[in-house]
């Protein structure tokens, strides 16, 4: 249900406009001055704003200003009497979404309000894309970990040499592999993703090689591999460890030779790509067990880079917290909540089994339940184990 403030000193007007506004299925909060609006404003989360012009205390166009300068995307309207009409008009140009005169059309005062809330929808959704599609999210942490992962890949990115990440689930290493990529000279071509644990045994070679027209039954036309997709950039292999070993056998060789052949084809197509896997497994353990060639192990191993568990690198929670806050907050279209200090050492002492990805999904998690501001009584609710 959308959210409304309505601001004006007139009761009569607030009351009209409740009215019109609670039928139609909005809620309605109101202020009788803009000093109590935008006191209102800041504590609180609202879609839309209802705003007279001539007010004490604190009128409509330093009302709306303060909106402006505070970088909210909340659509204000600015409420006139017929003599404020130019003024109005001069609001819209500093930033006000629109004017409705006194006494206010209901027709016109309801289309105004749903083009108002269009905006802001689209506002949320522009800024949910430009978050999934902008290309690489930062690496946060200032502990002596996180510090050596940083350092290495500013020395490592520049060359085309194989990097093997290692580390717990939910660690990050996926983030690496795309600085890694970010900061390379093949930055300009793609990062090519596969999740080498997701793919069935049987199907693993063709989605990496590609396969030829009739090559088994359900192959009905040509299909090109990750390989080939990733020519000129950066093939990110990820939980290499669950790789079969007829498939780890071709990824040798395509390093070896820089080639690759494509299921049920017998044409050599070369490739130029640089490979990046990662692992949650101790891949000398697999090669004991004979579960991973020792060969594609040194191949990929040319340079190791471990990423530290949330629980090797607990002082960097505050940090990624307030990460997640301000990103959530943005997603949702919110202020970014606060978390007291109390709060915040209870999450430093949690046992994180989930590392960075279980953090996030506990801080969205606390952000949806929790009141204004995150207390040691959210924690110890919605995250602690009882």
């Amino acid at each position: 249900m959308p959210n409304i403030l309505i601001i004006d000193d007139e009761k009569a007007i607030r009351n009209v406009l409740k009215e019109i506004l609670g039928n139609e299925g909005f809620s309605v909060e109101e202020a009788t001055d803009g000093e109590e609006g935008w006191k209102k404003f800041n504590s609180g989360n609202y879609d839309v704003v209802l705003c007279d012009i001539k007010m004490p205390k604190l009128d409509g166009i330093e009302f709306l200003q303060k909106v402006i300068d505070s970088q909210s995307e909340t659509p204000v309207i600015m409420i006139s009497g017929h003599g404020n009409i130019e003024t109005a008009v001069d609001a819209v140009k500093k930033g006000a979404f629109d004017y409705i005169s006194k006494p206010p059309d209901l027709n016109r005062l309801l289309i105004t309000i749903r083009n108002a809330l269009d905006k802001t929808t689209l506002v949320k959704e522009t800024k949910v894309l430009k978050r999934k599609v902008s290309r690489v999210q930062e690496i946060i942490g200032a502990s002596e970990g996180i510090l050596k992962v940083k350092d290495t890949i500013e020395k490592v990115a520049p060359t085309d040499a194989r990097v093997l990440v290692t580390g717990e689930n939910g660690s990050g290493k996926e983030l690496v592999a795309r600085w890694l990529h970010e900061k390379s000279n093949r930055a300009g071509a793609p990062i090519v993703e596969v999740n080498c644990a997701a793919i069935p045994g049987e199907l693993i070679e063709s989605e990496l090689f590609g396969h030829e027209k009739g090559s088994f039954t359900s192959a009905i036309k040509q299909r090109i591999g990750k390989f080939e997709q990733a020519h000129g950039g950066t093939l990110f292999l990820d939980e290499i460890g669950d790789m079969s070993l007829s498939a780890q056998a071709k990824v040798l060789r395509a390093l070896q030779e820089g080639k690759i052949t494509r299921v049920g084809g017998d044409k050599e197509i070369s490739v130029d790509v640089r490979v990046i896997a990662a692992t949650n497994k101790d891949l000398l353990e697999e090669v004991n067990a004979k579960n991973f060639r020792l060969d594609l192990y040194h191949r990929l191993g040319v340079i190791l880079i471990h990423v530290p568990s949330l629980n090797q690198r607990r002082e960097d929670i505050p940090l990624l917290v307030e990460k997640f806050l301000s990103d959530i907050a943005e997603e949702y279209g919110q202020a970014v909540k606060s978390i007291e200090k109390k709060a915040l050492e209870a999450l430093q002492q949690h046992n994180w089994t989930g590392n960075i990805r279980e953090l996030r999904n506990v801080v969205e998690r606390l952000v949806i339940l929790s009141g204004k501001e995150i207390g040691l009584g959210d924690v110890e609710a919605y995250v602690l184990p009882r």
